[in-house]
């Protein structure tokens, strides 16, 4: 019998498992099985399990499984315009905009002597009651079901800002696994969003889009089941007297850090590049799936396409994390948001049936437009991500940072609904689509507006900016390390969220 010895390595700020005695084949074969039993030892397995629940199952699968049932829920049994189905939706996106009060609450309100456990529960009974409420009623009426999708959505962030917190703490609690619990959170996200977009067409096709939703409440239930196994320290004898002081002191040092240039300047740039890079969606899905002028794609090939979509993101931020991680803020904000205009060139090709006559098949331009389309996103992304995690000052990390999202999601809703306006103006409906071209080259050339305001970003480098001392505060060495673990933990998602 051969012992093998199992040690843990540290290298760059992350934890490699790895088996003496057995060959590199075996330890790159069984290495993540290792690697998730050891978080699970090192953190608690109701931790891990809670992170692949919701960050894997309830928004990587649910969500992506949601957004194509959304769609053609809206198309197929509301049967609006791709106009207001583009404002209609983005409403749905407003608790993602209150994400902060989540997360405050949270933070300063535990309930029964708890600050999480709860709040897990209470989002998966919202997110079940909502989708139960949508598959089941029968000609529900368009703004009711709009109420519903709307409460979903508030479940899913207060799961997220919740696992957030989580993650947020154990990162100070084990600052040498941060990195790991980046990639739990990332791989988990990641794949749930692959294999709901792969099945999500597919299980349209079957159950319908009403049927989806049904099958949407698996996802929530087990954010309420992580509720009930999560591993936390119960706080007895709270006092409720001292909620509405912290509340007030929480919002007295967010308004505080907001006034500074270095942190208003740069959150404005985000929030006019998101909002000018009008969302036109509705209008290409809609055409998309049209018998008359469109390539009529089949509810299993959209699932398929958004699939290999998630591929490209995925490519974006892996070329960002070799190449791209250590150039200044302002530099990779150019390139990214021109390369951005260019690749929406790809859809004003397809719309206006040129790859037909270069002899490309609709097929095979659109998963190559879809790849490179995420792929730059995701480039133009990352880097506003991260400026927004160096945004935050210590001690109310967390909460300002979901402060600076509701930002950015705030921009998203409004590409939204400049979008709509523009499909409503243009005359674009369910069945007439002349001037969608017109659309997309608006959108497009919209697309390159931000650069005029490229001045707020800072010049500094992704590695050393840093925000000024009085916004910062003077923390002892341990405390910055802390601070930054906090950072790399907020680090979760991907625009994917939208």
């Amino acid at each position: 019998m051969v012992v093998e010895d199992q040690n843990l390595e540290t290298g760059g700020g992350s934890v490699r498992v790895v088996v003496k005695g057995e060959s590199h084949f075996r330890n790159v074969v069984w290495g993540p099985v290792r690697w998730i039993k050891m978080l699970s030892k090192e953190l608690h397995w109701s931790f891990v399990f809670g992170v692949v629940s919701l960050y894997g199952i309830n928004q990587g699968l649910g969500g992506s499984l949601g957004r194509v049932a959304t769609e053609y829920y809206m198309k197929d049994v509301q049967k609006v315009q791709p106009s207001e189905s583009q404002a209609l939706t983005a409403i749905t996106k407003i608790p993602w905009i209150i994400k902060p009060l989540w997360g405050i609450l949270t933070d300063v309100l535990p309930i029964y002597g708890f600050h999480r456990r709860p709040y897990f529960v209470l989002a998966g009974v919202l997110g079940v009651v909502s989708m139960l409420f949508i598959s089941v009623l029968g000609n529900l009426h368009l703004y009711l079901a709009l109420l519903w999708m709307t409460i979903s959505s508030a479940a899913m962030a207060i799961a997220d800002v919740t696992i957030d917190a989580c993650t947020a703490y154990n990162s100070i609690k084990h600052p040498s696994l941060a990195s790991d619990m980046q990639s739990l959170c990332s791989l988990s996200s990641s794949i749930g969003a692959l294999l709901g977009f792969f099945m999500s067409g597919i299980l349209v096709h079957l159950v319908g889009s009403k049927g989806v939703f049904g099958l949407l409440t698996l996802p929530f239930a087990l954010a309420s089941v992580v509720g009930m196994v999560f591993s936390e320290s119960h706080v007895p004898g709270f006092s409720y007297k001292q909620v509405n002081q912290k509340f007030i002191d929480a919002g007295r040092a967010m308004w505080r850090t907001m006034k500074c240039s270095d942190v208003w300047r740069p959150s404005l740039y985000m929030f006019i590049s998101l909002a000018l890079s009008l969302n036109i969606h509705e209008g290409l899905f809609y055409w998309f799936t049209d018998s008359k002028d469109g390539p009529l794609f089949a509810q299993e090939t959209v699932g398929f396409i958004l699939s290999i979509g998630s591929v490209g993101s995925i490519l974006g931020a892996t070329l960002y994390q070799l190449v791209l991680k250590d150039h200044p803020f302002r530099g990779i904000c150019l390139w990214t948001q021109i390369l951005f205009a260019l690749a929406g060139m790809l859809d004003l090709i397809l719309v206006l049936r040129l790859n037909l006559k270069l002899g490309l098949p609709d097929y095979l331009f659109i998963v190559v437009d879809e790849v490179v389309s995420q792929m730059i996103g995701r480039l133009k992304w990352m880097p506003l991500l991260v400026l927004t995690s160096k945004l935050c000052p210590h001690g109310i990390e967390g909460t300002f940072f979901a402060l600076l999202m509701s930002i950015d999601n705030a921009g998203f809703m409004t590409s939204s609904w400049l979008g709509g306006v523009l499909l409503h103006v243009l005359k674009v409906t369910r069945t007439e689509f002349g001037n969608l071209w017109l659309a997309v080259l608006i959108r497009n050339v919209m697309r390159v507006s931000p650069l005029f305001v490229l001045f707020l970003v800072p010049k500094g480098d992704q590695n050393t900016f840093k925000l000024p001392g009085e916004i910062m505060g003077e923390d002892s060495d341990e405390e910055k390390e802390e601070a930054r673990n906090l950072e790399l933990a907020s680090l979760v998602h991907s625009a994917d969220r939208r």
